[in-house]
């Protein structure tokens, strides 16, 4: 099972997601039931989504590439064709053993023309999108105005959807694929009353303090554990791998900001994903990096990972968790991480290339960032400059090292040229005047 959420930052839940680092908590926010997935099983500091944003990192997670890979506008035209484009999750699992049953509930917002049934769901809700999981359809002070309703973001019907679809596999005896992908916990802000005076009364952070989002996260907690209680009555628990993460960080400020790519000192406050830099739309830190959680069978419970992992890497990780390879696919760039399971975290995860790779579809603020390592650099394409953060002791991006370490830059930035050129002749024509 995968439990995708929406916009959920690296420091959005009530315990931290690296022992190491204070702060990388809530304040503010509770999360019981994820708390009780990170106590049972392993958590991941390093855990990233493919993309700032949403419908790239989705498009991502199915086909276990890189958005650079797969590209914006041209996705649609690519992968629409199932004899041309890779396998997705399902498609693979299914070919290792035809007995899979597959659903997809929830958020699906590929944008492209592409069903989940296009690619090997038996069941699920369809091609929706964020206004499939509000209440109201009024987008006019979305930053500001709060919703009371007694499903908000269909958090609970979600979780009867998803516990009928168990429930009928695990009577049939067959294995399953689920994933539940959440509304929350992007804007409308929708929360129970009941929760959102919980936390209207409740003390404020410093970093978290706004209620009806606090709420919404509560719920969408509350939701959770309803699957995990839903896999012990069903016997289900002790042979179920269930996945957590967010498809991107949170927002950095509520409202946003637009100024989003300024350092923290600039801001009179700590911003949303702090420690860490930014948020969803850029790819500092805080856009990309996410609370990412996984429980089950052979994992050591509470066992944090300092080793990186990506949402490109699911569809490796799942066919390796069946005993079998991933799809022999040169357009695949995950890897699996299943040897981390079962070794408490440690050790390597063999990819057709050790860096991660990142792009910022936007005509604004292009961007496009490699990680190697501990060492991240970021180009920002229109101003031409470029900048080199050592993760490891500067995890919130304050001090740009580029002039310092100028050979350790010029070789990163070798690389992710090479790799645009190989995987995306658009951004390369476009940002490095190759010809497309």
């Amino acid at each position: 099972m995968l439990i995708l959420t929406d916009d959920l930052g690296w420091s959005s839940l009530s315990s931290g997601m690296d022992r190491r680092i204070a702060g990388s908590g809530s304040d503010y926010h509770e999360t019981p039931a994820i708390d009780r997935m990170i106590r049972e099983g392993m958590h991941f500091s390093r855990g990233y989504a493919p993309d700032p944003i949403c419908t790239p990192s989705r498009r991502s997670i199915q086909f276990g590439q890189t958005s650079v890979r797969q590209g914006d506008e041209e996705f649609a035209r690519s992968y629409r064709d199932a004899a041309a484009r890779p396998r997705s999750i399902p498609e693979a699992l299914k070919n290792i053993d035809p007995a899979y049953a597959a659903a997809h509930f929830g958020k699906w917002d590929l944008r492209a023309g592409i069903t989940p049934g296009h690619l090997g769901y038996d069941e699920s809700d369809g091609d929706t999108g964020n206004r499939d999981g509000d209440s109201s359809q009024d987008r006019g002070d979305k930053w500001m105005k709060e919703y009371i309703h007694g499903n908000p973001k269909q958090t609970d019907s979600l979780a009867a959807r998803a516990i009928r679809f168990m429930a009928r596999q695990s009577g049939a005896g067959k294995p399953f694929y689920l994933q539940v992908s959440h509304y929350a916990t992007h804007v409308n802000f929708e929360t129970k009353q009941q929760t959102y005076s919980r936390f209207s009364g409740k003390k404020k952070g410093v970093k978290h303090d706004n209620p009806a989002w606090a709420g919404m996260i509560y719920d969408l907690d509350t939701s959770i554990g309803l699957l995990f209680n839903a896999l012990d009555s069903l016997g289900l628990a002790g042979n179920t791998y269930v996945f957590f993460m967010a498809d991107n960080g949170g927002v950095e400020f509520i409202p946003p900001v637009s100024n989003r790519l300024d350092p923290p000192s600039a801001f009179s406050k700590p911003m949303r994903n702090a420690p860490l830099r930014g948020g969803k739309w850029t790819l500092y830190e805080g856009g990309i990096r996410v609370p990412f959680i996984v429980k089950g069978p052979g994992i050591r419970a509470g066992t944090q990972s300092d080793v990186p992992v990506a949402g490109w890497d699911l569809l490796p990780t799942f066919c390796a968790l069946t005993g079998n390879a991933p799809p022999a696919d040169s357009r695949l760039d995950g890897g699996s991480f299943a040897s981390l399971l079962k070794n408490e975290g440690k050790g390597k995860v063999a990819r057709p290339s050790e860096d991660f790779y990142f792009h910022r579809f936007h005509n604004s603020y292009p961007h496009s960032a490699i990680i190697s390592g501990s060492y991240k650099l970021i180009r920002f394409w229109k101003t031409g400059t470029t900048e080199l953060y050592n993760l490891a002791e500067d995890p919130g991006e304050i001090r740009n090292i580029r002039d310092r370490e100028k050979t350790r830059a010029g070789k990163m930035e070798e690389r992710l040229f090479s790799y645009i050129r190989e995987t995306n002749p658009v951004i390369a024509a476009m940002y490095l005047g190759d010809k497309n």
